[in-house]
């Protein structure tokens, strides 16, 4: 089979590659490019333990072919926060014991950023239903749940309106 030719970006990183047509993202970011944050799970688009955010939407990377990614943006957990600067739901997550084995852990982060980022405002039932395909086999969910509601409560501190006044009437 002969490779073709692919350009992405790849955590804040414009890429161009020539790889077999016939690997998944999941394959590319791990074998290929030593992404290995992302989890291999059940390679049916089932457990969500890949899943990683293309053009800021969460998708299973094992479904995704690694060609369908030319021209777009990839975020892998590798460029959610750094050791010295977590992002918020990761704070949220080892402040509220919502980590245990950690296999789930960075796809449901990634889940939890799209939402982050799409809905700040977002409450408990939004929250379960955007996990709803991240299974977990550790936590029970719970700690998971109240980890990422208590990121979305600390982002929405309310400030109050400014008051602007014309000065030229």
């Amino acid at each position: 089979m002969k490779n073709i030719k692919i350009t992405f970006v790849i955590n804040g990183k414009k890429m161009t590659m020539e790889i077999p047509p016939n690997i998944s993202l999941l394959e590319l970011l791990r074998d290929y490019l030593g992404l290995t944050g992302t989890k291999k799970g059940c390679e049916a688009g089932e457990c969500g333990s890949c899943t990683v955010l293309m053009d800021g939407k969460a998708v299973n990377s094992c479904l995704i072919l690694a060609p369908q990614i030319h021209g777009k943006t990839i975020q892998t957990i590798e460029a959610l926060g750094t050791e010295t600067s977590l992002h918020p739901l990761q704070k949220a997550f080892v402040e509220k014991g919502a980590v245990q084995c950690g296999f789930c852990t960075p796809g449901m982060l990634m889940s939890l950023k799209q939402l982050y980022n799409e809905n700040p405002g977002a409450d408990q039932e939004e929250i379960k239903k955007t996990i709803s395909g991240n299974l977990c086999r550790c936590t029970g969910y719970q700690q998971i749940v109240e980890a990422a509601e208590s990121a979305f409560k600390k982002r929405n501190v309310t400030i109050e309106p400014q008051i602007y006044t014309d000065k030229h009437r």
